[in-house]
C-alpha cells in the first residue's frame, strides 16, 4: 500500500471519529482525535517528499519536516499551537481540567472546521 495514502486515510478516519466524539460531547477525546488527524496528514506530507516520518507527535516539528511550516497561514499555525498539547497533556490529571475549560462546545465546533480545512489543505500539498 502507498504510504502517503495510508497516512491520509488514517487522518480522514480520525476526522470521522472526532466528529462522532464532538456529537456525543466527549470533548477531551475529540481534541485528541483532531491532533491525531493533523499529525497523520503531516506524516503523509513527509512521506510525499520521500522521507519516513519520525515517531514523534509534535505537530510543529512534523510541519517543519514536511517543508510546510513556513507556508502555513496564521490560522493554520495557531491551530497547530492549540492542538499540540492535546496529544500528551490531555492524558494527565494535572492538565485535564485546564484543557476541559478550553474545549467548550463552541470552541470545539471551530476546531472541527479548522481541522478539516487543514487536513484538506495538507492533502493538496501532496
Amino acid at each position: 500500500m502507498d504510504k502517503v495514502k495510508y497516512w491520509l486515510d488514517l487522518a480522514k478516519e480520525d476526522i470521522d471519529v472526532a466528529q462522532v466524539l464532538l456529537t456525543s460531547e466527549k470533548l477531551l477525546h475529540f481534541g485528541f482525535m483532531c491532533h491525531l488527524a493533523v499529525e497523520k496528514a503531516l506524516k503523509a506530507r513527509i512521506e510525499s517528499v520521500g522521507d519516513s516520518p519520525p515517531k514523534i507527535h509534535n505537530l510543529i516539528r512534523l510541519a517543519e519536516l514536511g517543508g510546510i511550516l513556513g507556508v502555513l497561514t496564521e490560522e493554520q499555525s495557531d491551530l497547530l499551537d492549540v492542538l499540540n498539547p492535546l496529544q500528551i497533556e490531555a492524558r494527565y490529571p494535572a492538565y485535564k481540567q485546564q484543557i476541559e475549560l478550553i474545549l467548550t462546545p463552541d470552541r470545539c465546533n471551530a476546531l472541527m472546521r479548522q481541522t478539516k480545512e487543514l487536513v484538506t489543505w495538507i492533502e493538496q500539498q501532496l
